[in-house]
């Protein structure tokens, strides 16, 4: 009972989203310039997303986690030729201990660095560094300093944007407290389709690797897609966006599914 009051009320919520949405304050056609930018992650755009993940069925005690992330993304350019494109991610989480408890607080912040072509391209490629500061506190983070490669790639044709990220990442520094040794893969697929008034359907699961685990835990393949529109509060341009995924595959004691819901703050020059 406790889960059918819980999907209940995401399902609630979201149609009252959508509802608020579809009143906002927009323009009538919203620029195809920016409704592009907002789904490129590498794009020359000021962005603050505000990106809200619940996980459920946790644990051995299928509990939920709730992780708020923070991922405010700044371009710089490097003269006519390059752009230096920053993406932190600031994770603030709530995870189950146990059967009744919950530890809060900042995770492990990320940082990545792609390094693009300052001019329009059929084929956009970023390639640059993840990092990852240990700021999380016990039981929350790894307690490891981690770095690797990051790639990225897209196409942006006749409303359609594809494209994937890929990035490893291996510990340096840290305790052993929590973790002796970090190899993590990484990787975001992304589809998605504009439509009219600013709205757009998109697909952009999260697949993950956790190379240290056994060969039979180690994989998180989601599916699942969601839907979200570009709107104005006054003169400020909006992009929110909701959508639900399944673990096709996922380790014993990883979450089931995930409902994700994020607002993003756009700053166009």
């Amino acid at each position: 009972m406790k889960k059918l009051s819980i999907y209940l009320a995401l399902v609630l919520w979201a149609v009252c989203i959508s509802g608020l949405l579809a009143q906002a304050d927009s323009t009538k056609s919203a620029s195809s310039d920016l409704a592009n930018k907002i789904q490129n992650p590498i794009a020359s755009l000021i962005s603050v997303p505000f990106q809200n993940n619940l996980d459920f069925n946790v644990g051995p005690f299928d509990r939920n986690r709730n992780t708020l992330n923070i991922q405010p993304v700044i371009p710089f350019s490097l003269g006519d030729k390059f752009n230096l494109i920053t993406r932190t991610i600031i994770p603030i989480i709530s995870r189950p201990v146990g059967l009744d408890n919950r530890s809060s607080g900042i995770g492990d912040i990320s940082l990545s660095l792609f390094l693009t072509s300052a001019k329009p391209k059929k084929l956009i490629t970023g390639y640059g560094v993840a990092l990852g500061i240990p700021t999380g506190k016990t039981g929350i983070g790894l307690d490891k300093w981690t770095a690797g490669p990051s790639f990225i790639a897209l196409t942006q044709q006749n409303g359609w944007t594809i494209g994937a990220l890929l990035q490893n990442t291996w510990d340096f520094a840290g305790s052993d407290d929590v973790v002796s040794d970090v190899n993590f893969f990484y990787s975001q697929v992304f589809v998605v389709k504009n439509l009219q008034k600013g709205w757009y359907v998109n697909s952009a699961p999260i697949i993950t690797s956790d190379w240290e685990a056994p060969s039979d835990n180690r994989w998180t393949v989601p599916l699942g897609g969601g839907f979200g529109r570009l709107f104005k509060l006054g003169k400020l341009p909006i992009n929110a966006q909701i959508g639900y995924y399944f673990n096709v595959i996922k380790p014993v004691l990883g979450p089931s599914s995930q409902f994700r819901f994020q607002v993003v703050f756009l700053f166009p020059k």
